[in-house]
């Protein structure tokens, strides 16, 4: 019997299999498809590895506003997609090599709890069956498919997953949704050539995403071509046509060589046996702050909880999760998870909104321009930094839009993570010249 049985291999379930095996558990790890899960094969590292050659090209293009000329600049689409499965395939690899050298048993197979056991639980995959004293569903998530009339006959229709496998540079892209996944999308083919139009239901793109930023986002890609229709409903897909209703009930059509459809995801909970042990779900499985499900001994983590489906929430609920498996009492904080949007510009949020924060919180704005570096680095470029304080003098909410917030934003988590007030982080020593220091040029207007 092993002590741990993990469904999933993505970064919840290779995480926590690793950290799990160097406790002194001995692990058995279920994955039908490549270790990494959507994120490292279908998500995050493709669609980055995407957007940073679209980057590139957009500064090779525009190279004469920092004084060098770059002529004929033009992407090869092919050796964009090789390249992109060349970095997936070294990661991939490199996560094999850590479930090897950390004793992890890894069965390329679904796998299906069929009930408990004296002691534990029995998971069947590939007509075996396995027993382990505990169990952690990783299964993650897959794309929402919603019931529009036409949607499933359509043969232009695809997910993230079937337009990471594009040979040709489509030359109109629909994208239904104008979410994260959305975005990202419509901005890698606006950069390379290809006609975006985005249609959102809500009045906004970046769904819960901080307000003005997102709207600023959206008139940097207007001026770019993408064309939005937000606040529109998809009523139906039409061959290779979307049919929406305007807000004002207008009806109209948008046609596409391919329709991205990037309205949400939904937990991977159907089929992997969950009723049989009488786990409770609701929208994802249900979890305490330890992980916990409703059975003793069962966890969960990432995407199938349906709470906050992000590859860097999933590993931190997983490391949760092993740390009460193996007697290190842990809860899981959702105070301060970095939303990051790999736009060019980056977008990126950490904390309240100044929407969710209400009226007592202070609200500190400052252009990115303040940044030497940013000035140095972005010609002609917008960007801001939003600082939210509240009545305590603590730094509640960050949100950014400028390159390269990404990376940028991790101070911001901590800030807010441990609840550091204002003069904290002005004794803080940032140093020059960053971008960065926008955040400590924003605080000082508090002073």
């Amino acid at each position: 019997m092993f002590d741990l049985a993990i469904l999933g291999g993505g970064p919840a379930g290779y995480v926590a299999a690793e950290k799990a095996a160097r406790g002194g558990f001995s692990v058995v790890l279920f994955e039908k498809r490549e270790l990494g899960g959507v994120c490292l094969n279908e998500g995050c590292i493709p669609t980055k590895t995407l957007l940073y050659s679209a980057k590139l090209l957009d500064y090779a293009r525009h190279g004469d506003k920092y004084g060098i000329s770059v002529e004929g600049a033009s992407l090869d689409f092919p050796a964009v997609m090789k390249r992109k499965e060349k970095v997936v395939k070294k990661l991939v690899g490199g996560v094999r090599v850590r479930m090897r050298e950390a004793a992890v048993e890894v069965v390329k197979s679904g796998a299906v709890i069929e009930g408990a056991i004296p002691g534990g639980f029995a998971i069947k995959a590939d007509d075996n069956t396995y027993q382990a004293a505990r169990i952690l569903v990783c299964t993650g998530s897959e794309a929402a498919v919603p019931p529009i009339p036409g949607l499933a006959d359509s043969p232009v229709i695809v997910t993230n997953r079937e337009l990471l496998q594009l040979t040709e540079m489509p030359e109109k892209l629909v994208v239904i949704g104008g979410g994260v996944i959305g975005m990202e999308f419509a901005s890698f083919f606006n950069s390379v050539g290809s006609q975006v139009t985005v249609i959102e239901m809500l009045p906004k793109i970046l769904g819960p995403m901080d307000s003005e930023i997102s709207a600023m986002l959206q008139a940097q890609y207007a001026k770019k071509g993408v064309e939005f229709h937000l606040g529109c409903k998809v009523v139906a897909v039409e061959g290779d046509e979307v049919v929406y209703e305007t807000p004002e009930g207008e009806t109209c059509r948008a046609q596409g060589d391919k329709i991205l459809l990037s309205v949400g995801r939904r937990a991977n909970i159907r089929g992997i046996g969950l009723e049989n042990i009488g786990v409770k779900v609701e929208r994802g499985i249900v979890v305490n702050s330890r992980m916990e499900t409703s059975v003793p001994g069962v966890y969960a983590a990432g995407d199938v909880t349906a709470f906050s489906m992000l590859a860097h929430t999933a590993s931190r609920e997983a490391e949760v999760a092993v740390s009460n498996m193996l007697g290190v009492p842990s809860e899981m904080s959702y105070k301060a998870i970095p939303g990051i949007v790999y736009t060019n510009p980056e977008v990126a949020g950490v904390g309240l909104t100044e929407q969710e924060a209400g009226p007592d919180v202070k609200v500190l704005k400052l252009p990115m321009a303040y940044s030497g570096r940013f000035v140095a680095e972005n010609e002609r470029g917008e960007g801001l930094c939003k600082v939210l304080v509240g009545a305590s003098g603590a730094v509640v909410g960050v949100h950014m839009l400028g390159n390269p917030c990404s990376e940028i934003i991790l101070s911001a988590a901590i800030a807010v993570e441990k609840g550091m007030t204002v003069p904290e982080l002005l004794e803080v020593v940032f140093p020059h010249p960053t971008v960065g220091e926008i955040l400590k040029e924003t605080l000082t207007g508090l002073e």
